[in-house]
Parts: structure tokens; C-alpha cells; sequence
């Protein structure tokens, strides 16, 4: 641990508590580089033979617009699927674009339990949370004292009211201590203490770039799920001065992860505000996050 600092509390109530160190933040799309450790395990074990099988080979679903639809594809959101009341619809074909979309999670965690027989939360306690020790990682339906209330708009409609700790919904919370020793375990490549606690195979595969040859060059790069700096891209959502080989994972919550292999890094920025205030630039913000970082070192 080289810096760490808590300010703030935990709502805007008079008597809300301190923000501190066992303080639980909504880490919203943060939870994806979990479900992707998950997809990872999958794969790694033979329940699924490749990502590059088309998803309705795993799931029961008779929809044509699934055909031609891989595994990588929803890794690495570049699947061209979207909803719209309900209803599924293709914005572009598989494999020609990147798009961020939530219906991939959706289907990814269907084929994740149809093929293992446990939930992604079933996963992570038996691979991450348990040999981990992990206390304040995990999906909550009820509030307690340790939770962070995210601060947003009553009826923002992106907000979900989903309710379930199978480790499908965006209820996840996570404290910042727990965050960046997750990412420092895919720092280590699981290799903690002299033991290798987490598998080295997985949290390799998860952090390594997946994505298909797209036709714009300056659309994001993808792993499992995290953002990956491979090539130099424009719209990518890590900062220009972080180098090669890093990865980073963020949230509507503005929660960021960001790991940089080649100065051994880890950081971690948690708050409870959801979405983007008028007049703030998030995609400028998240990529100042780590070239900030950068100019520190």
C-alpha cells in the first residue's frame, strides 16, 4: 500500500457514517471484470470449448438474430446486439463494431450457468472471495451500515432495482482495500505469499486482448470484459500516457481499476455519484484518471 485516502460519507443525510476503509461502494460495471473471471473459469475448465463457438450452441434460444454470435463477441462487445422495449434488435453485424451494451452481460451469464451449473457468485466465492478471505466483496439486496448510498436521480433510467446475489445483477458491492487487491492478484497472476492462490491460467486469459480485427482502429480494445491498452485508439477509455499491456475496468458510478504491469501498479477510485452531471466530460475524466497516475511516477 503506497497511498490511500477516504473522504466524504456515505449519504447526504446529517448523520451518515464516515467513509472509510470497510466503506462498500455500487461498483456498477465494475462487476463485469468479475463475470468475465467467471467466463474465464468456464473455459479454462471445458465447459466451454472456445470463444469463438457461437452462443447458441450453449443457449435455448431460438432467435435469429443470435446466429453468427460468438463468445468473443459478447467478451468484447463488439456482438451488434441491443434491446428496445423489450425486444431484442442487431445495430450492426457480429464482429464489425464496438458498441457498450448490457444484453451481452445478460447472455454471457446464461451460458456461464448452463454450462457450469453455478452462478457466477457460486465462482467467485469458490475461486476469488474464499481463498482470497474477501469480507467486503459481493451482492447485496438489503442496505446495512456498511453500504454506500449512491447518490442519483430518483428516476434515472439507467439505475436498476434488480434484486438477486446469483451475481447476475448490478447489485455489487465492493470496499476500495478489496478492489485493489483484486487487481493485484491479476497483477501477481494470482501468485500471492509465495502461493498461487487464484489461477494464474484465468486471470491471464481475462486480461489479455480478445478482440476481433474491427474496421475502425480507434475503437476500444477488450479482454475478458476489461479494457485493454494494446494498440493506440482514440476512443479508447484509457489515458494516452498509460502504456501497453495495462487494463482497466470502470462503472456508471465513476469506480475505476486500473492495473499497470509495467511500473507494477494498482489503483483504485471509488465514489457514489451515478452517471454524468451536464457539462462533465466522463470519457476525458476516466483517461486523466491514469495519465494523472503517470505523471506522479
Amino acid at each position: 500500500m503506497v497511498s490511500e485516502e477516504y473522504w466524504g460519507k456515505h449519504s447526504k443525510a446529517p448523520d451518515a457514517r464516515s467513509i472509510q476503509e470497510d466503506s462498500q461502494f455500487h461498483v456498477a460495471s465494475v462487476r463485469k471484470c468479475y463475470i468475465g473471471f467467471a467466463v474465464a473459469y468456464a473455459v479454462h475448465h471445458g465447459y466451454i470449448e472456445s470463444i469463438d463457438d457461437e452462443i447458441i450452441n450453449y443457449l435455448n434460444l431460438d432467435n435469429k438474430l443470435l446466429k453468427k454470435i460468438t463468445i468473443r463477441h459478447l467478451l468484447t462487445h463488439s456482438h451488434g446486439l441491443n434491446t428496445t422495449k423489450s425486444k431484442i434488435i442487431r445495430e450492426f453485424e457480429p464482429g464489425l463494431s464496438w458498441a457498450y451494451r448490457d444484453i451481452n452481460i445478460e447472455l454471457l451469464t446464461q451460458v456461464v450457468k448452463l454450462t457450469t451449473g453455478k452462478t457466477i457468485a457460486q465462482i467467485l466465492k469458490d475461486e476469488v472471495i474464499i481463498p482470497l478471505e474477501f469480507k467486503e466483496t459481493g451482492w447485496h439486496d438489503e442496505e446495512n451500515e456498511k453500504l454506500v448510498q449512491v447518490i442519483r436521480e430518483p428516476n434515472n433510467k439507467f439505475w436498476s432495482t434488480c434484486k438477486g446475489t446469483d451475481g447476475d445483477r448490478k447489485n455489487m458491492y465492493v470496499s476500495t482495500r478489496e478492489l485493489a487487491y483484486w487487481g493485484y492478484t491479476h497483477l501477481k497472476e494470482g501468485f500471492i505469499n509465495g502461493k498461487q492462490v487464484v489461477s494464474k491460467e484465468i486471470l491471464n486469459l481475462t486480461t489479455t486482448l480478445q478482440s476481433p480485427c474491427l474496421l475502425n482502429k480507434e475503437l476500444p480494445q477488450n479482454g475478458f470484459l476489461w479494457f485493454v491498452k494494446e494498440l493506440p485508439a482514440r476512443n479508447t477509455e484509457i489515458g494516452e500516457l498509460v502504456p501497453k499491456e495495462s487494463y482497466q475496468i470502470l462503472g456508471y458510478t465513476n469506480v475505476a481499476l486500473l492495473v499497470i504491469p509495467q511500473h507494477e501498479i494498482v489503483a483504485v477510485r471509488m465514489f457514489n455519484s451515478f452517471g454524468s452531471t451536464p457539462g462533465y466530460d466522463y470519457l476525458s475524466d476516466i483517461r486523466d484518471f491514469g495519465d494523472t497516475l503517470l505523471r506522479c511516477i
